[in-house]
């Protein structure tokens, strides 16, 4: 085993799993806005300080990759799983945001599906982050991301599939089809996150 004089900076895990839980934290939100028609505006507002908060997180690791002589793990590793976390928070807040702004009224019951994944991600997610620290027990966590990546693919194209069936006119399915997409966006970018986060063990054990 390699021997160090300089400790590897431990400062990473708890903003990793900050970053998580606040991915739990907005996927909650956004089901509340899919369901609550009337609180719309304000939880869109919700989902916009989280996304504060989650931008607060990824630049604060960025800072300490900037300060930190030595690392847990590659530098290009850490960076890639800040901005892979990121970019779920930004997919999120993206698709509620494009609800409130082209005045969609009652969604897709396939939309809500989509947002029941986001939420069993973000969960399963922001379980793993703490294990980083050891890097034990993380296989199921990748496993199972990519399956509830394989599931919501498939429900994005049954939902693209309902779209254009005739049910909805053409300026309609223009804006769902947007909001659909940075849900399967945000779905993706959980898959990238467990990539990373398997990279990592790969590299480490």
């Amino acid at each position: 085993m390699p021997f160090s004089l300089t400790p590897k900076d431990s400062s990473f895990y708890p903003l990793f799993t900050a970053s998580a839980e606040n991915l739990v934290a907005a996927t909650d939100v956004l089901s509340e806005f899919i369901h609550d028609h009337a609180r719309r505006a304000e939880l869109a507002d919700r989902l916009r300080d989280l996304e504060h908060t989650g931008d607060q997180s990824t630049h604060a690791i960025f800072r300490q990759l900037n300060t930190s002589f030595v690392t847990p793990f590659d530098r290009e590793d850490i960076y890639r799983l800040a901005s892979n976390l990121d970019d779920v928070m930004d997919f999120v807040e993206a698709a509620a945001d494009l609800v409130v702004l082209t005045g969609l009224g009652t969604l897709p019951a396939e939309m809500s599906q989509q947002v029941a994944l986001l939420q069993r991600a973000a969960q399963t997610t922001a379980e793993a982050m703490p294990r980083l620290r050891s890097l034990k027990g993380l296989s199921d966590y990748w496993i199972e991301v990519n399956s509830i990546e394989n599931e919501a693919d498939k429900l994005y194209r049954r939902l693209l599939s309902r779209l254009y069936s005739g049910e909805f006119d053409a300026l309609e399915i223009l804006k769902l089809k947007e909001v659909a997409d940075q849900l399967e966006e945000a779905a993706d970018a959980f898959e990238h996150v467990a990539n990373v986060v398997e990279t990592i063990s790969v590299k480490e054990s």
